[in-house]
């Protein structure tokens, strides 16, 4: 048997290219179900992987896509059965192991979850990823107390997968959102999603640093880090909490004790690669209620296996708007 991949390669001299081509199944990694991918999607992490950057692929060829749906095809897992459909994400599957791009894919049965009822396989991966970091975000603020009274909240990187899922479910849950963006062309679609205030990025980082600045927002969820995150913890308010997701503009935290020591702010990681499969569960089902598919279509960009070394390049960019959803068998 042999199914279609997009293999990436890295050569001699250290470039790293990706091609579409037919492999044998007998090269699958090890694992204990095969399942045959009916959808994947685009994620940060898979521009990385496909441009070779960032580290996260370890070993050559290699197969990028951190999560896809499809049905399963074999299963030693007694939890699978042969025609299950399920769900992967995380578990840095299309980083260390083979991923989803791919028309199939061996993985551990820990790693799987049960397509959620009501979803379509394609649904499952316009959520995808992005939707479940998302959610699971929103799960840890209402945790540390976040309520639709408390105020507005804020969310960074919106125009991108993650943001523009948070957005769309936050306004779902009835809160007052803020959307900042450095896309002012997308501020549509953001408003469209729920936001009902847009911040330009330019603009937020060009205020006046101070240690502490005007209390604007009750919470955020940060998909970009760096500097962004630095200056948004000194306009929590009291007894606010951010929920830090991303890194798309630096891993360093340029910031000091204060919004902590005098307002109690709280920062919060968000981990989806390895969440237990509780938590995951959790929070499809709450995703599955929540989130409005027919309300984000247009959103939504489909793909072939071919297209996606260019798309890499767009979404480490930022040039990419919502979910990137990718049919293997085009």
């Amino acid at each position: 048997m042999s199914f279609r991949a997009l293999l990436t390669e890295k050569a001699e001299d250290g470039t790293v290219s990706s091609a579409v081509q037919t492999l044998e199944d007998s090269r699958l990694p090890e694992g204990d179900v095969t399942v045959d991918i009916e959808w994947a999607g685009l994620n940060y992490k898979d521009g990385l992987c496909l441009l070779g950057q960032g580290g996260l692929v370890r070993a050559y060829p290699h197969i990028a896509g951190i999560d896809f749906a499809g049905t399963v095809r074999e299963s030693d897992d007694f939890r699978y059965r042969v025609g299950d459909p399920v769900v992967l994400t995380g578990w840095r599957v299309g980083e260390t192991h083979w991923g989803g791009f791919a028309e199939r894919a061996r993985v551990k049965g820990d790693w799987l979850v049960p397509l959620p009822a009501n979803l379509t396989t394609r649904d499952a991966m316009v959520i995808g990823t992005a939707g479940l970091t998302a959610m699971l975000a929103i799960n840890r603020l209402e945790w540390a107390g976040l309520t639709p009274a408390s105020g507005q909240v804020l969310v960074t990187g919106a125009t991108g997968g993650v943001g523009s899922i948070a957005v769309a479910l936050l306004r779902r849950l009835g809160y007052q959102i803020a959307a900042l963006s450095g896309r002012p062309q997308h501020a549509d679609m953001l408003r469209s999603l729920g936001a009902g205030e847009i911040v330009d990025r330019t603009e937020f980082l060009a205020q006046p640093d101070k240690p502490l600045e005007s209390a604007r927002y009750a919470a955020a969820i940060d998909c970009v880090g760096g500097e962004v995150l630095g200056k948004l913890l000194r306009q929590i308010a009291y007894g606010g909490s951010v929920a830090s997701l991303g890194n798309a503009a630096g891993i360093k935290l340029d910031t000091n004790v204060l919004p902590f020591l005098l307002r109690g702010v709280n920062l919060l990681g968000i981990d989806s690669v390895m969440q237990p499969f509780d938590a995951r569960m959790a929070a499809w089902s709450r995703l599955t209620g929540l989130f409005d598919l027919a309300a984000y279509a247009e959103n939504v960009e489909e793909v072939g296996l071919a297209a996606l070394p260019d798309k890499a390049e767009q979404i480490l960019r930022g040039e990419v708007k919502g979910r990137v959803v990718v049919d293997p068998k085009r």
